[in-house]
């Protein structure tokens, strides 16, 4: 029955998928003179965010906090970074954002074409150009009114201790004057099967979303403060 019930969770995410890029492709199209942020785009990924976290037995997600979020307000979002779910059940909030993903993902059929559509930040690791050129497209985006988001793990956790934390989100938000909207998520290392593509266990996942950290009175020396803050109150959504 597990063998049975995980092959239709594949083939229908993959049908889920390839229906999200045709319906993001033709919404681009259509709004293409009237929505050049991509912003309609980037709002089909809820209902196929909905679709994947309701269509799996094995997955028992619990999100809360969303009344700290403020839709008008453009944040420099943080996110402590344990799976590919991440990116499935980070559409939760309802928010506009930019993802600052590595160029890699972006090659993924599919799924990375999505990511083309909506415009999100590419990032090529290792190269100092692209660093560059990753932190004035965010730049840009949050002086343009939509919130930015980074996993400063830089790649997924393999335990249940955080990664040091890179120091680029933080010096972008004291720049812009842009407050931190911290996001923790627990469990989504265990909501895909290592190793195998068999669901085998129920698996709890959280996202909890923390109250926002103003940087208004914070200087760009003080950016490993306000790393510490942000880490610690991430660390409270995991315990």
């Amino acid at each position: 029955m597990k063998v049975l019930t995980s092959l239709a969770i594949w083939i229908l995410g993959s049908i889920l998928t390839i229906l999200l890029f045709f319906v993001m492709l033709s919404v681009v199209i259509a709004l293409f003179p009237f929505d050049r942020n991509r912003k309609t785009a980037h709002a089909q990924c809820y209902w196929w965010s909905d679709f994947l976290t309701g269509m799996n037995p094995f997955w028992d997600l619990r999100v809360n906090g969303l009344e700290h979020i403020d839709k008008k307000q453009a944040y420099v979002i943080v996110v402590n970074h344990q799976s590919l779910a991440d990116i499935i059940v980070l559409y939760k909030i309802r928010t506009q954002f930019k993802w600052v993903a590595k160029a890699s993902l972006f090659k993924v059929p599919f799924v990375g074409w999505c990511l083309s559509l909506a415009r999100h930040i590419r990032l090529s690791r290792g190269k100092f150009a692209s660093i560059k050129k990753v932190y004035a497209e965010a730049q840009w985006w949050l002086r343009a009114g939509v919130s930015v988001l980074f996993f400063p793990e830089g790649t997924r956790s393999r335990t249940d201790e955080m990664n040091e934390f890179q120091n680029g989100a933080f010096k972008l938000a004291i720049k812009e004057k842009k407050p931190i909207l911290p996001i923790s998520i627990d469990g989504t290392r265990d909501a895909i099967p290592r190793g195998s593509w068999i669901f085998t266990a129920k698996t709890l996942c959280r996202l909890t979303v923390h109250k926002p950290i103003e940087t208004a009175g914070f200087e760009i020396g003080d950016f490993g403060r306000l790393k510490s803050m942000v880490r610690e109150q991430l660390s409270v959504g995991l315990a």
